[in-house]
């Protein structure tokens, strides 16, 4: 008997411990999404200026 308690004591407190701990994970929110994909953007147009650099670079290389 006492055992079994012991077992719903623990069940209990790993129950409440995860409902607890979920509901501090941070949400996103809309700032954050919009500041995420203007990172995103701002990546991706380094990325294709690099490919436009050395396009241009073996242009003049090959003249």
């Amino acid at each position: 008997m006492m055992e079994i308690s012991k077992s719903i004591i623990a069940v209990l407190t790993m129950i409440v411990l995860y409902v607890g701990l979920s509901g501090c994970m941070k949400q996103e929110g809309p700032a954050e999404r919009a500041g995420k994909k203007v990172d995103d953007t701002v990546e991706k147009g380094g990325q294709q200026l690099d490919k436009a650099g050395k396009k241009i670079e073996e242009e003049f290389k090959g003249k």
